[in-house]
């Protein structure tokens, strides 16, 4: 039987969404093993003087729980 586990982050770029979700998911992986998948729960701009200056996204990163079975 498999555990997964669901943490929700928070990830910021001056490039792009996609770089923000790229940062974000290593970021997680120094930390975490066997991450599964993400999600996007939200994005947003960060505007100054009109201009876009960040890119930002809520990301839920799911990975399985090791239980120190070996199989």
């Amino acid at each position: 039987m498999s555990i997964a586990r669901v943490v929700e982050i928070s990830s910021r770029s001056d490039k792009s969404f996609e770089n923000a979700i790229e940062e974000g998911i290593a970021k997680v992986a120094k930390t975490h093993r066997d991450i599964k998948s993400a999600w996007v729960k939200e994005q947003k701009v960060r505007i100054q003087n009109g201009t876009i200056n960040a890119y930002q996204v809520i990301l839920k990163v799911t990975f399985l729980i090791d239980d120190g079975a070996s199989v």
